[in-house]
Parts: structure tokens; C-alpha cells; sequence
């Protein structure tokens, strides 16, 4: 049996969200900017992890159990692994509520990816 507990973390308004990185056309990224930029873009690279991050996003609720996404062809062990790196990544952020994990859309990661992306700067 596990002993590990449920922490409530802070979500930050979004008015408070400041991006990681300046836009790719400001300046030459970083080594440390492109290295924190670049695990969030590996891990949106795979096709099944892109699906389970869009469904967790288009989800009513801006919730998604994970009982009602895990329909992308592949097996729950996979979809665990999955969503594991998505998490790992800051893209995703989880909560436990009894025997099922809801995965949330991490906003400031979002922000501040796009953000970088931005030609428009």
C-alpha cells in the first residue's frame, strides 16, 4: 500500500502568467530556455500523446478523467506511460479522487510555449 499523499497545488491566474522564454524572434534562445522548451515539444512530438493532450484540453470542463480518454488505440499501461511524460513535461497536471486521476491542461506551460512561437513580436 502507498503512502504518498494528494497535494493541492496553486493555479496561477492568468493574468500572472509570464512566459518561460521571449519570442523566437526577439533574441537567439538560451541553452537553458531551448533545453526546457524542447522536453515540452518532445513531448507533444508523439501522436498519441498529442491526442490524449487534446482530448484532456477539448474536454468539457477543461477536466478529463482519465477513464474517458484513454480511447486512442493503445493499451492503458501505455496510455499511464503516456500521460506520465505529458506530466513530466509540465504540459499536463493531475489529481487523484479515489480510484481515477484527473488531468488538467497546465495554462502557463501552454502560455508560454505559444508565446515563444509568436512571429508577430
Amino acid at each position: 500500500m502507498s503512502n504518498s499523499q494528494v497535494v493541492e497545488l496553486p493555479v496561477l491566474p492568468a493574468e500572472s502568467v509570464v512566459p518561460c522564454c521571449p519570442p523566437i524572434t526577439s533574441a537567439e534562445l538560451s541553452q537553458a530556455d531551448a533545453e526546457q522548451m524542447a522536453v515540452m515539444f518532445k513531448a507533444l512530438s508523439d501522436p498519441v500523446r498529442l491526442r490524449l493532450f487534446s482530448k484532456v484540453a477539448s474536454h468539457e470542463g477543461g477536466e478529463a478523467c482519465v477513464c474517458d480518454i484513454q480511447d486512442v488505440g493503445v493499451s492503458q499501461p501505455t496510455v499511464s506511460h503516456h500521460l506520465k511524460k505529458l506530466r513530466e513535461a509540465g504540459l499536463l497536471t493531475s489529481e487523484r479522487r479515489g480510484t481515477w486521476v484527473y488531468y488538467q491542461v497546465a495554462p502557463s506551460v501552454v502560455a508560454a510555449m505559444s508565446a515563444m512561437l509568436d512571429l508577430r513580436s
